[in-house]
């Protein structure tokens, strides 16, 4: 007979800890493990919130459907993969910090207490990773024996054909610490620095760097927070069908209430009582029309509008440094803010719409500007400190010469935090950001001074030629806009992003004539070709429609000004594709091979690194 479907609400460390006969398995079809140290910087600033607030409710991070496969031994991850995989890695940084703080912590009447705690969760987190009983687990960290029990099978194994990396995880959970797991990871061919590193110990190496930072009763608090407070809704079935069925239905009551309704069903009960009902209305109407472009284009939403307000407002009122200057880079809720911390800003609707309608009318304005739409394509966290500088003007007073100034400030700091491993949450973002926002917020401090502060940060934190080599490796597509701005300021050229565009790779990444065009490059092996075709200097962007057109030609036929039936090149307006054109355009047969792209990475590199550091 078949079972039923078992949905559960779950705490963390209870859904992990599974018996010594069973194991969670990534079946064949499921995709690589993606999550990068974004998705993680994320999962962190989440949990530090959850344990700021003192909530009493737990925290919730979703639905794991698990499919149960050979008398219930084998819970196959339908939807929860990632975070299941990096929840085990977080558990990994946490244990090797509770061992270092168990060692440091002095045995003495005043620490009895910590002590006790760090020694609990020490036992959690090991039988959770390693189906070891507590009494099997000595109280103070011993490298053999615990050694030994990181040998232990484990609980999760990836049967995934697209992971080519599937030891990895098990190399790091089999460690005793960090600098065993260091040695015992993959190191992919070709890359350097971390870039040669797969994303599970990129991943477990950002949660060890963050927990390093904290003392060990914030370690304490956050570990047993994290198991014994945090929870998933874990659904098993016998019919992957079926569960499908089930995780669509959870939804199925209708749309949950975005914090915008609760915050505006409160504004306009105020003002219908002030007599300002159909004022605000009106009001609330035309802020929503305002907000609609800006939605459409991804500059923000009505939840990220009252977001900036409430950043604005607490560095406006000192919420966030104190007056012997203290960081408090806790940020509450929305909701809460609003509705309970500071129930005041709901007394005056019709300014506080004008407020908001007023910097929504600025992003439109100011999205046209280069700069921004540039720093658009970075961090999101970016938008919250500009709106800061912004509410210091009346829409007709802002000026591009201004704006551009504190842009390219917070564009230099968001390409670091692109490059490194640091994450947002770390005290060199975060923390130097809420502090310097309270400059940002004031009209009396000039737009040079934030600029002096912001180059101050920079070449005190990180060394450019650090930041070169991280450039150098680099294979995303953030910098690739950057380096088209930069580009287009160092050659007086026009830069306008346009509504529809691609990153092109002059080199293609793929096509009929790959093998050909490789050999053109002067590019010996698939291993030499990965390693170069997605490096910075492969990269610039172009029209969509030209993008469309010439595919994967030969490089030849891109630059060529004498296209038949379709476009290239030189029927670009971008700077970097001009230049190319320029360049190679009246060759006969121009190439672009392997040299080429590492001198233009090198380029790029070092243009990069003189608009950051000078």
């Amino acid at each position: 007979m078949a079972k039923n479907i078992e949905p559960k609400l779950r705490k963390i460390g209870d859904y992990l800890k599974l018996e010594d006969n069973t194991i969670f398995t990534i079946p064949e079809y499921q995709r690589a493990y993606s999550w990068g140290t974004d998705h993680c910087d994320k999962l962190w600033q989440d949990i530090q919130n959850f344990v700021a607030s003192n909530n009493k409710d737990s925290y919730f991070f979703g639905t794991i459907i698990i499919n149960c496969q050979e008398d219930d031994t084998r819970f196959g991850l339908i939807d929860g993969q990632q975070r299941t995989t990096t929840f085990l890695l977080l558990l990994k940084a946490l244990l090797i910090k509770i061992n270092d703080s168990i060692k440091q912590t002095p045995n003495d009447e005043d620490s009895a207490g910590l002590l006790r705690g760090l020694k609990e969760r020490r036992r959690k987190i090991m039988g959770i990773l390693y189906k070891v009983e507590s009494e099997d687990i000595t109280d103070e960290p011993n490298k053999e024996r615990d050694g030994e029990i990181c040998k232990r099978l484990l609980t999760l194994e990836s049967y995934s054909i697209n992971e080519r990396y599937k030891t990895d995880i098990s190399s790091i959970l089999n460690s005793v610490d960090y600098d065993e797991a260091k040695s015992n990871v993959i190191k992919i061919p070709y890359k350097q620095k971390d870039n040669k590193y797969t994303n599970f110990f990129r991943n477990f190496n950002y949660f060890y760097t963050v927990i390093e930072e904290l003392p060990a009763s914030q370690l304490n608090i956050i570990a047993k927070a994290f198991t014994d407070n945090c929870e998933v809704i874990e659904i098993k079935s016998w019919q992957v069908e079926q569960a499908i069925t089930m995780f669509n239905s959870l939804n199925s009551d209708g749309l949950p209430l975005y914090d915008a309704d609760i915050i505006s069903a409160k504004l306009y009960a105020i003002a219908e009582k002030d007599g300002n009902g159909k004022e605000f209305t009106n009001l609330w109407t035309s802020l929503l029309s305002q907000i609609s472009d800006l939605t459409k284009n991804g500059i923000a939403n009505i939840d990220s509008i009252l977001m900036q307000h409430m950043y604005y407002t607490r560095a406006i009122r000192g919420e966030t440094v104190s007056d012997s200057g203290v960081v408090n880079v806790t940020t509450p809720g929305l909701r809460r803010y609003y509705t309970e911390i500071n129930k005041d800003l709901l007394n005056s609707p019709v300014n506080l719409c004008k407020d908001m309608i007023r910097l929504a009318k600025i992003w439109k304005k100011i999205s046209e500007y280069p700069c921004v739409q540039v720093l658009l394509k970075f961090n999101e966290n970016a938008k919250l400190f500009l709106s800061s500088y912004l509410y210091r003007f009346d829409v007709d007073n802002v000026k591009e010469e201004g704006v551009e100034i504190i842009v390219e400030s917070l564009l230099k700091l968001f390409t670091i935090m692109e490059l490194v491993d640091a994450g947002y949450s770390s005290k060199y973002f975060k923390t130097f950001l809420f502090a310097e926002e309270v400059k940002l917020a004031d009209k009396e401090i000039s737009e040079l001074k934030i600029k002096q502060d912001f180059e101050n940060h920079l070449r005190y934190n990180w060394d450019n030629e650090d930041i070169k080599s991280e450039i150098l490796e680099y294979n995303k597509h953030k910098l690739v806009y950057l380096n088209e701005y930069l580009f287009a300021k160092e050659t007086k050229s026009t830069f306008l992003l346009g509504d529809k565009y691609d990153i092109e790779h002059i080199m293609p990444l793929s096509g009929k004539n790959l093998q050909e065009i490789r050999k053109d490059a002067e590019i010996n092996s698939e291993e030499e070709f990965r390693a170069i075709v997605n490096k910075l200097g492969n990269k610039i962007l172009l029209e969509e429609k030209i993008n469309r057109s010439i595919g994967n030609q030969w490089f030849r036929t891109k630059v060529s000004t004498t296209q038949k039936s379709k476009l290239g090149y030189v029927n670009s307006i971008y700077p970097l594709a001009t230049a190319l054109v320029e360049t190679y355009g009246n060759d006969v047969k121009p190439y672009w091979k392997k040299d080429d792209i590492n001198k233009a990475t090198e380029k790029a590199s070092n243009r990069i690194v003189r608009f950051i550091f000078g």
